[in-house]
């Protein structure tokens, strides 16, 4: 049964809006190239590299954005805050691939950090390279994969008693 909204590809990659990550992009486009069968969307950002095999576009409307992740099947995406919330937010797994600062894709290991404390989280998956991305997409896509857990719009209610408490100290 397809449960995608519209025209929501099969797979949604995104790299985020700030800076390129070309890793990514290449490993999702032979991805695309490996699952002909498979609508591949690659959201490149900045990026010089234009997939030849996936369906791809710079960057979109934050809306446009938003029905991509609900729409799609798997969200592919980078180890950054914004993708992990849109995920867990629209209920989509989402399998990350975190930039590394070893490689040049950016000024920290601040992603590494992220992926390791978010990744055991349910619906939340880490590719350790490129060549496990491609698995653990096929892998996901084969059983649909598992929604993440959802989280509060709000905070604990133990968290604002303590912080109230510090503040009326």
């Amino acid at each position: 049964m397809d449960t995608r909204a519209g025209n929501a590809p099969d797979v949604f990659v995104s790299v985020g809006s700030m800076m390129p990550f070309e890793r990514l992009v290449h490993a999702m486009d032979a991805f695309a190239q490996a699952h002909p069968d498979l609508d591949v969307l690659i959201q490149i950002g900045r990026g010089r590299t234009e997939p030849a095999h996936a369906r791809w576009l710079r960057l979109m409307p934050p809306a446009a954005y938003k029905a991509h992740v609900v729409g799609s099947r798997l969200f592919v995406a980078h180890a950054g805050m914004g993708s992990i919330i849109s995920a867990i937010e629209a209920g989509k797994p989402l399998l990350m691939l975190p930039r590394r600062q070893a490689l040049g894709e950016h000024n920290t290991e601040h992603q590494m950090a992220t992926a390791v404390h978010v990744g055991c989280r349910p619906g939340l998956y880490v590719a350790h390279d490129e060549t496990d991305l491609v698995v653990r997409a096929a892998m996901l896509l084969a059983d649909s994969g598992t929604a993440p857990a959802p989280i509060s719009y709000f905070a604990a209610a133990e968290l604002t008693a303590r912080i109230k408490a510090f503040i009326d100290a």
